[in-house]
């Protein structure tokens, strides 16, 4: 039978005789006549206090209770008598399962920078920022299946290995069982990836979205939550090799529906945090971002703006002194610019749709203006754009002329195409970067600190 988590003893009811405590120690002191140590398993914020009473015989062993030991305490849980903490733990028995070198190890009470931490990732979840990060990441998780089961989504799995550019970028990593030093070769001396083991060229995907509206097509809404990849060098405090995406797709739904279900999803999201996280999301409004709290009553509390394209660059056009690059009509809006819409200018989360057709991705659905297509961007506060979406097109011909347009080889999508010949619907559907996610609920300011291992340019360590 498992034991009881520090969290749970924490919250017992009453006083526990023959309590069994199990953690890692995060300091321990002593006084003239007793010792006290705080111990933590991971499972909360809070520390369960642990008291080593002078009858007890524990001169020995108290020194190798340092900062890092892994022990297991039994005893009795008792009313407290300090002030902040319901119980404490008086110590009967001890026994270390694994000790730490007090000179070694990197994690020390003092603060570390993030930089420094990132260089000890295995062992940062020790310490009260990282740990609490890690339990909002579960919690936010858990919401987002939450929210689309109980809208009737079905949650599927798209190939992680793939042959279809979907953003049709080119910003793709190659997965290839080849041997790079002698690859075989066709007579024309090209690489020959029809020996490839699955008989062609294959990528890891950067998005699951094209075989997401296939299902939808379907089964009539459904969700996919998975791995995706980059292979673009861009070192910025927001952009991942690899991260976590969200991406429903629905049948039926034109842009309108699409706004409004990415509305509510994150307003549903962020409130199932705020009330299942209370003490690990006021520790990041307390040492991370002192304005997390008032960010997130602005978007959980407000309705998003909708804008369209066409006039925020009405809005921007005069403010072009300000920003490093400048805006005029089919301009891709950069994050400066979204950020000052949402964060000076509405100061509330915007939607932005309706983009030049030169600024957006293939799949999207021409208006009839022919210059805009059916897109649009979720603003936040402090991140930019969160979601990416936009009604598809389902049209077949413009779906082809739109795919010669951009240089995409038709025949490399003959299923995606077929979509489009066989019942084909108005359908919709976006995309939300997990760790962006994160990053607007904790008020983390570095997407390499939202996720346990990151993997940016130059850095594939752990």
């Amino acid at each position: 039978m498992a034991l009881p988590t520090i969290r749970e003893l924490l919250n017992s009811p009453g006083p526990v005789a023959g309590a069994v405590a199990r953690g890692w120690v995060k300091t321990r002191r002593d006084s003239k006549v007793m010792s006290f140590a705080e111990l933590n398993d991971g499972s909360c914020r809070e520390n369960l206090q642990v008291v080593f009473p002078p009858e007890g015989n524990f001169a020995e062993i108290l020194p190798s209770l340092v900062t890092g030991a892994a022990v297991e305490i039994r005893g009795d849980l008792i009313p407290s008598p300090a002030a902040g903490q319901k119980y404490e733990l008086r110590a009967g028995q001890i026994r270390v399962y694994g000790g730490c070198d007090p000179e070694k190890y990197p994690i020390q009470k003092k603060k570390a920078s993030d930089e420094f931490l990132r260089t000890v990732a295995h062992l940062r979840p020790r310490t009260n920022k990282y740990a609490a990060m890690l339990r909002i990441r579960a919690e936010l998780a858990y919401a987002v299946h939450k929210y689309f089961h109980d809208k009737g989504f079905f949650y599927v799995h798209t190939p992680i290995i793939t042959a279809s550019d979907g953003e049709g970028a080119g910003e793709m990593f190659t997965a290839t069982t080849l041997d790079l030093a002698n690859p075989p070769r066709t007579d024309k001396g090209e690489i020959d990836f029809s020996k490839e083991l699955l008989g062609k060229k294959t990528y890891l995907t950067v998005t699951g979205q094209l075989e997401g509206e296939s299902l939808a097509l379907a089964l009539g809404k459904i969700y996919t939550f998975g791995p995706t990849f980059r292979a673009e060098n861009s070192n910025t405090y927001r952009h991942a090799s690899e991260f976590w995406m969200i991406e429903p797709e629905m049948a039926f739904y034109e842009l309108e529906d699409d706004m409004e279900l990415a509305e509510d999803f994150i307003k549903s999201i962020t409130k199932s945090v705020l009330e299942k996280c209370p003490s690990d999301m006021e520790l990041f409004a307390k040492f991370v971002e002192p304005a997390l709290m008032d960010n997130l009553r602005n978007i959980t509390e407000n309705k998003f703006e909708r804008l369209a394209y066409t006039d925020a660059v009405k809005l921007l056009e005069p403010e072009n002194a300000r920003f490093e690059t400048k805006v005029s009509w089919g301009v891709d809006l950069a994050s400066e610019h979204e950020r000052f819409l949402v964060e000076q200018y509405f100061k509330k989360p915007v939607i932005l749709y309706n983009k030049p057709k030169e600024a957006a991705a293939f799949y999207m659905k021409l208006n009839d203006d022919g210059r805009t297509v059916r897109g649009m961007d979720v603003l936040v506060p402090r991140i930019g754009e969160v979601i990416g979406g936009s009604e598809r097109e389902n049209r077949l011909d413009v779906l082809e002329k739109k795919m010669a347009d951009a240089g995409i080889d038709p025949a490399a999508y003959w299923w995606y195409l077929d979509l489009r010949r066989y019942g084909s619907v108005p359908h919709s559907g976006f995309g939300l970067g997990f760790e962006r996610m994160m990053m607007l609920v904790t008020g983390i300011s570095n997407i390499r600190d939202v996720t346990a291992y990151p993997r940016v340019p130059g850095y594939a360590e752990f």
